[in-house]
C-alpha cells in the first residue's frame, strides 16, 4: 500500500510542477512509427511539459511535421488531430497495396508480411531493378498523403523548431532542413529509401533516407533548443538477442544496425564530453560547452519492437497501427511514472553505459 501511495504522489508532483520545456527527438521505421504517434499523444496530455524543438527522421520526421503544424493550429489537441490524420490517410492509402498479411497470418495475430506474396516478389523484384527502371515517372503515394495531412505554411511558421534531417547522396552527409526550409519533398527525402523510390532533388543535391546518417540527428536541438532534456522516442532496437540465420532476419538486423549507428555515435560523443568536463572543468564560461554538458536525455521504447521484423515496417493497415499507437500510449504512461520527476532535474536513460561498453572493446 505504501509503495503505491509512493507512486500516485510522485505522479501528482510530476504534473502540478511548473511548465518544462522539452525537446523531441523521433526515430524513422516506417509503419512502426506509429508507435511514436502514441507516445507524443501521451505526452502532450500533460501541461506541464511544453515542446520546445523536435528532431526527426523519416518517419519520426512526418511526425514531427504533423505534430508541429497541427500544434501552431490548435495547440496539443491540434497536434493530436493533426496526427491521427496523417496516420489514418497512410493507412487508407494502403488498403489496395497487392502487400497484405496473408489470411493465416491474420488469424493467428502476427503482424509480418514475410509470407505476403506481394512482399516476397516485391522484396525480390527491388534487387534486381532499381526505381529508375520501375518507376520511371517517379510516382509516390506518399506525396499526396503529406499535401492533404500537412500544412507547410503554418510550420514554417510555428514557435515550435522542427529538424528534418536528410542523407546526400553525393558527399554521404547529412543536411538538417529547419522550419522555414519545409516542404513535401524535404520529408519525402528524408524517408527516401534508395531500393524503393528515386533520390528526391532538393537545390540541385540528391537526397537519401535520413537514417543513413543520422536516425535521428541530435546535434540540431543541442545547439538550438533552449530546453535542456530530449526524450529520445526509439523504434528500433539497439540490442537483440540471438543470431539471425534467414535471409529476411539477417537483412533485418542489418538494417537496425545501420540505422542506430550515428544515433548511438552521437549518444557516446555526448556522454564523453559530459564526463570529460565533469573530471576536468574549466571550460564552464563558454556557451557550447553549457549547452552539451547540461544535456539531460530520457528514453522511451518498447520490447515489443525486438518482436517485429521489417516487412512489418511496410504494414498500414490500421489495426496494427492503432495497436503500436496504444503501446506507445502505454510505454508514456510507464514513463511519466518511473521518471516524470527526473525531468528538469537529471537524465534516466544512462549513455555513460553506451560509453562503457565501447571503451571496454578497445
Amino acid at each position: 500500500m505504501g509503495a503505491a501511495s509512493d507512486d500516485r504522489s510522485e505522479a501528482s508532483n510530476a504534473k502540478s510542477r511548473n511548465p518544462l520545456p522539452i525537446d523531441l527527438a523521433l526515430q524513422g521505421g516506417g509503419a512502426h512509427g506509429a508507435f511514436t504517434w502514441g507516445v507524443i499523444e501521451r505526452l502532450l496530455d500533460e501541461p506541464w511539459l511544453t515542446i520546445e524543438s523536435v528532431t526527426g527522421t523519416s518517419a519520426g520526421a512526418m511526425n514531427a511535421a504533423a505534430l508541429v503544424s497541427g500544434y501552431a493550429l490548435n495547440g496539443a489537441e491540434g497536434a493530436k488531430t493533426a496526427l491521427e490524420v496523417f496516420w489514418r490517410r497512410v493507412s487508407d492509402a494502403a488498403k489496395y497495396s497487392p502487400i497484405q498479411r496473408t489470411p493465416l497470418d491474420k488469424m493467428v495475430g502476427n503482424w509480418s508480411l514475410d509470407n505476403s506474396p506481394g512482399y516476397l516478389f516485391y522484396d525480390i523484384f527491388s534487387r534486381l531493378f532499381s526505381p529508375y527502371q520501375t518507376n520511371p515517372a517517379n510516382l509516390n503515394p506518399l506525396r499526396d498523403v503529406l499535401e492533404e495531412c500537412i500544412d507547410f505554411d503554418r510550420l514554417k511558421q510555428s514557435e515550435i523548431k522542427i529538424f528534418v534531417n536528410a542523407t546526400n547522396v553525393r558527399t554521404g552527409l547529412p543536411r538538417v532542413f529547419r522550419n522555414a526550409e519545409m516542404h513535401v519533398d524535404v520529408l519525402l527525402a528524408s524517408a527516401c529509401l534508395p531500393l524503393i523510390h528515386q533520390a528526391v532533388e532538393i537545390d540541385g543535391d540528391p537526397y537519401w533516407d535520413g537514417g543513413f546518417s543520422g536516425n535521428p540527428l541530435l546535434t540540431p536541438i543541442i545547439r538550438e533548443s533552449k530546453a535542456r532534456d530530449t526524450v529520445l522516442i526509439q523504434i528500433n532496437p539497439i540490442e537483440r538477442p540471438g543470431v539471425p540465420k534467414t535471409a529476411p532476419d539477417i537483412l533485418n538486423r542489418l538494417n537496425e544496425i545501420s540505422f542506430n549507428s550515428s544515433l548511438k555515435k552521437e549518444l557516446r560523443g555526448l556522454a564523453m564530453f559530459q564526463r570529460l568536463i565533469a573530471e576536468e572543468g574549466g571550460l564552464e564560461h563558454a556557451e557550447w560547452v553549457e549547452q552539451w554538458a547540461d544535456m539531460r536525455i530520457h528514453r522511451i521504447t518498447s520490447p515489443k519492437m525486438v518482436e517485429l521484423g521489417v516487412s512489418s515496417k511496410l504494414n498500414a493497415e490500421w489495426e496494427f497501427l492503432t495497436m503500436l499507437r496504444l503501446e506507445g500510449h502505454a510505454c508514456a504512461e510507464a514513463f511519466l511514472k518511473d521518471h516524470g520527476t527526473d525531468l528538469g532535474v537529471r537524465s534516466s536513460f544512462d549513455i555513460d553505459s553506451l560509453l562503457d561498453t565501447i571503451l571496454e572493446q578497445v
